[in-house]
């Protein structure tokens, strides 16, 4: 199953790796683009739960790493109260 990694930029000019178990992120989010904070919530929760249905049908459990990425996204985006997130990079890879 393809996974992938996006980096994003805070307001604040932090960087934040982060991890899909799916390239389905490329759905939700473009590099280079920049979200008001409630959307990207909204985007990346919405591809990483996407995200972790495609482990489930696959594998028979949710992707744990995927409910994490979303924990940590949460967590992170409850620091600011207003700006965007600018997604830097994103890439994905074929696992083995």
């Amino acid at each position: 199953m393809p996974e992938m990694t996006f980096v994003v930029q805070w307001p604040d000019g932090r960087e934040q790796p982060c991890y899909s178990p799916s390239l389905v992120m490329h759905d939700y989010l473009e590099p280079g683009a920049e979200y008001e904070i409630a959307e990207f919530v909204k985007r990346t929760s919405e591809a990483l739960t996407v995200a972790s249905d495609r482990v489930l049908a696959k594998f028979g459990m949710r992707c744990t790493s995927a409910a994490q990425q979303m924990e940590e996204i949460h967590d992170v985006s409850a620091a600011y109260r207003t700006g965007a997130v600018r997604v830097l990079s994103m890439s994905g890879a074929e696992l083995l």
